[in-house]
């Protein structure tokens, strides 16, 4: 997003939670004055929190702010989504909307919205609370090219973003990205379950397991060699990680993963089956 165009846009949020506060957050560091953004909120607690830490301006209930912003990024929970979009409706008029609610079609939003068609779905995920998520965007035909540029400066403040021209594969980019922090963090308490249960500290395990994945994960990003030849480099036949290696495959451990995240995917389709039947 050019800084002409940071500085122009107003941005409402409904709903104050942690994902609405990470992007809040980024924004007011690398692209909008904190005067710029408006958030509402149900609970006042986090109005005053977020009021106090970055200096926005706070609602209890839609108002006519939002009529005046050029983007309104819904980040309630899918179930409160419907009633959300019916009060929102008569304060639109053209503004960017942006949806991080999981499972909700563009489709149904629009026809919730009084078939408004100037929506960017998005799938954020965790790391986004410390500038490191990936978010995966699709936007509807009614987005225009500056639109979907706004759009993709304002997930772009708290990490990369990945673009769909399908938006039924956000239901796998769900599974992977949006859900997979947690399965990081499955393994990273295995590993140090498994090093305590070796005779290492507790906290001996966690830095272990943690630089680990760390370092990993940033020699995978650097590397121009798949994964797989960078496993094998590590694995010499007849030591000691071939030895885990080994049982991790006779375990089908590769197998139960991919499952998992079909599984997951599968959910998120059938999440957005659930809360479209809402009319």
């Amino acid at each position: 997003m050019s800084d002409q165009i940071a500085k122009q846009i107003k941005i409402s949020f409904i709903g104050g939670g942690n994902m609405a506060k990470a992007l809040i957050s980024g924004l007011c560091a690398n692209i909008s004055r904190p005067v710029r953004i408006h958030v509402v909120d149900v609970n006042p607690i986090c109005l005053t929190q977020l009021k106090e830490q970055f200096g926005v301006t706070t609602c209890g209930d839609i108002d006519e702010q939002i009529a005046n912003s050029d983007v309104v990024l819904l980040s309630v929970k899918p179930q409160q989504l419907y009633d959300v979009a019916r009060k929102l409706t008569p304060f639109l008029h053209g503004q960017l909307i942006i949806s991080i609610a999981a499972g909700i079609r563009v489709l149904d939003l629009s026809g919730w919205l009084n078939n408004y068609t100037a929506i960017v779905r998005t799938m954020p995920n965790m790391p986004a609370l410390i500038n490191s998520g990936i978010t995966g965007m699709y936007a509807a035909p009614g987005v225009s090219a500056e639109q979907r540029t706004i759009a993709n400066g304002i997930l772009s403040a708290v990490g990369t973003t990945v673009w769909l021209e399908n938006e039924a594969l956000l239901d796998p980019l769900t599974a992977i990205s949006g859900s997979g922090p947690a399965y990081v963090f499955y393994f990273i308490g295995a590993m140090q379950k498994a090093a305590e249960e070796m005779g290492l500290t507790k906290e001996q395990g966690r830095e272990l397991a943690l630089a680990t994945f760390s370092g990993a994960s940033r020699l995978a990003a650097q590397s121009n060699e798949p994964v797989t030849i960078l496993r094998e480099r590590v694995t010499s036949k007849g030591g000691t990680t071939y030895a885990a290696i080994k049982c991790l495959e006779e375990e089908g451990v590769s197998d139960t993963i991919v499952t998992a995240i079909k599984a997951a995917s599968a959910r998120a389709r059938e999440l957005g089956d659930e809360y479209g039947r809402r009319s």
